[in-house]
């Protein structure tokens, strides 16, 4: 742990969560529980993938996420002409110097988002993905590593296909979660309108409820979250599950049943706990597991939503009955 790295108890992550959801959630309207969910996977020390519609707000989320949480923020829109070089970033010759300087990419930030990147050809694809994977990058043999806390927020178009490049199975693996919006009720939406009317300005900022190293410090106090071995088990019980399903072609790899943990845990501070339960798996079940599995073609043509099956696939696994809880826990938010 770096020197200028505080400390921090659960009881205080809890609180700092709550207090950097609210200020989202000041912005975002009628988006509680997705916010909830993107908020863990940053927790979680994971990547999201916001796959929906456009002008669902996914690049706003980001940007409050990164306004609320103190990061450096940067939006790099993907394009079928994007170079690998574009994300990464490329030596330039110094003509003063005579030396060939590392000029950073926009990798090179605490919050990138990565908008549209089923627009771009898979080998700028997997410049990112190796970034977000290796928390690195290597540019002509030389490795230069990405700042502390590192996050991707990508978005997707799940509707369009025309000049567009679908991530591959094992590409969205390397997603934590993948979390969609959907459209707002229409008192939502009128609220929406009611907001710009009232703030006057297109733009909205909002002020940093934490910096750059306290978040780190949260996502390392998220190891002391208790996991139980029933509960343990049930992660397992519940990807292995994916694998029988009788819709399900190709089902989760054990880095689904990881991705339970981390984002559990998670979930479990956002609910004022320090022990993870059976509702907090199936809370993030779905955006944990639905883009690691691979439904049959038959189920695919119908346009069959994988976390529906996820759905059926929880009611279907017999949740621990006998676990006991841990006595101490956070305060509630």
């Amino acid at each position: 742990m770096t020197d200028d790295t505080p400390t921090i108890s659960l009881d205080q992550v809890a609180h700092h969560a709550g207090a950097v959801l609210k200020s989202v959630q000041s912005v975002i309207v009628g988006k509680d529980e997705p916010l909830r969910l993107v908020l863990a996977g940053i927790l979680a020390g994971g990547h999201i993938l916001l796959e929906d519609l456009p002008g669902l707000g996914k690049t706003l989320t980001a940007r409050c996420f990164a306004q609320s949480l103190g990061l450096d923020f940067r939006r790099l829109q993907f394009t079928p002409d994007l170079l690998p070089a574009d994300v990464t970033g490329s030596f330039l010759y110094n003509q003063k110097t005579g030396e060939f300087v590392y000029r950073k990419g926009p990798v090179h930030t605490n919050l990138l988002l990565a908008d549209e990147i089923n627009r771009t050809p898979p080998k700028t694809q997997s410049a990112l993905l190796e970034a977000m994977q290796e928390r690195q990058v290597s540019v002509e043999g030389e490795t230069h590593l990405l700042p502390e806390p590192f996050t991707v927020l990508a978005t997707s178009n799940p509707v369009e296909f025309e000049g567009t490049y679908q991530l591959p199975e094992a590409q969205l693996d390397r997603f934590l979660l993948r979390v969609s919006f959907g459209y707002p009720t229409p008192d939502e939406e009128w609220e929406v309108l009611q907001r710009r009317i009232a703030r006057r300005v297109e733009q909205v900022d909002l002020a940093p409820v934490i910096d750059a190293p306290t978040l780190v410090a949260m996502q390392r106090a998220l190891e002391s979250v208790t996991v139980e071995d029933s509960v343990g088990r049930y992660m397992v019980a519940i990807t292995a599950a994916t694998r029988g399903h009788a819709q399900v072609q190709v089902g989760a790899s054990p880095r689904g049943s990881l991705a339970l943990l981390l984002a559990s845990r998670a979930l479990a501070v956002l609910s004022g706990r320090d022990f993870v339960t059976p509702d907090d798996v199936k809370g993030v079940a779905g955006a944990a597991l639905a883009h690691r599995i691979t439904l049959k073609p038959e189920l695919w043509m119908r346009r069959i939503d994988p976390a529906v099956v996820v759905a059926d696939i929880c009611r279907g696994v017999e949740a621990p009955q006998t676990a006991q809880a841990p006595t101490y826990a956070v305060r509630p938010q």
